[in-house]
């Protein structure tokens, strides 16, 4: 008994100077997109900003798949040292649990380390689709069951969902498509070869602005700053309680010392409060909310539940 004291205490002693002297090599940022998507984006902004402040390169590693699926896994099983950071999301890591069997479970491998921001929906057509507002949108869609295509980032992405749900409420039917990620689909809706998405601010708002995409709404109720003069789809869709974001935040696999989770959302916090990080950020069509490792772990469960209702309502379900 006497030795397994000693064992326990002498390795509790090596994880505190361990996470004192941290961090003394590279840290792994796991983005769990391709290049390009809205998480990669802001992942390496915040990768590059933290840099600075911890005195050690923070390395984006792009491993995309399965609706992000893959690269949060990969991130649930990395040793949890503080060496690996997930650039976590609202797809993988709220919506598909959800919708299908995911190979972890983010409340028991992860510990939130902060909210970065949530992003808001954009509704997109390529630039010569025959119609100039939602209304005339989704009065074409209803008029042509099933002719129409969607596109999203992957199967059970919030994207997917979230379009799935404007579906719905929209009363059309169309057929989905899904990508390893939202920059192709993006360059394929550019190029007419899908009809519409929903995709975030972050992702589409440059298209827009560069006359390559077409907007007919937003998916905050109130709209937003960030896209002045795009209406919200709750109205001109004539869809009350259409509110919804995706979310972006820092996380690390569970059992990674207190201190070291700490440090980690100081860093990202004062990031965040840096003038250059909140224009590049709005920039990319992110709403900053920031939040610690505890009110970051309820803002996840009440999410997991708002989307729960989302699913159950709207009866949806993925193909598997």
């Amino acid at each position: 008994m006497i030795r397994i004291i000693f064992f326990a205490v002498a390795l509790l002693c090596a994880a505190t100077a361990n996470a004192q002297g941290y961090p003394n090599k590279p840290i792994r940022m796991v983005v769990p997109w391709p290049p390009g998507q809205a998480t990669d984006l802001v992942g390496r902004l915040m990768a590059l900003k933290m840099s600075e402040l911890l005195g050690q390169p923070i390395v984006v590693d792009n491993r995309a798949g399965a609706g992000g699926t893959i690269g949060t896994d990969n991130a649930a099983k990395s040793p949890p040292d503080g060496y690996t950071i997930l650039a976590g999301s609202s797809g993988p890591a709220t919506v598909s649990p959800l919708l299908q069997k995911v190979p972890y479970d983010v409340e028991r491998d992860f510990i939130p380390v902060r909210l970065i921001g949530v992003s808001p929906y954009l509704l997109v057509t390529y630039p010569s689709f025959p119609a100039n507002n939602a209304k005339e949108f989704i009065e074409l869609l209803r008029a042509n069951p099933g002719k129409y295509t969607f596109s999203s980032s992957g199967t059970g992405a919030t994207a997917h969902l979230i379009s799935e749900w404007f579906n719905s409420l929209a009363q059309v039917k169309t057929v989905h498509v899904p990508y390893k990620g939202s920059a192709q689909a993006l360059t394929d809706l550019m190029s007419g070869q899908v009809a519409y998405s929903m995709e975030t601010l972050a992702g589409t708002g440059p298209h827009v602005r560069a006359g390559k995409l077409k907007t007919f709404g937003i998916s905050f109720d109130k709209g937003s700053a960030l896209a002045p003069g795009v209406p919200a789809l709750s109205q001109a869709a004539s869809m009350p309680g259409f509110d919804v974001g995706a979310w972006l935040g820092l996380m690390v696999p569970v059992g990674t010392p207190r201190e070291i989770v700490n440090r980690l959302s100081i860093e990202a916090e004062k990031a965040l409060q840096a003038a250059d990080t909140r224009e590049r950020l709005a920039g990319i069509g992110l709403e900053i909310i920031s939040r610690g490792t505890d009110e970051f772990a309820a803002y996840l469960k009440g999410e997991s539940a708002r989307f729960a209702s989302i699913i159950k309502n709207g009866n949806i379900k993925i193909e598997q």
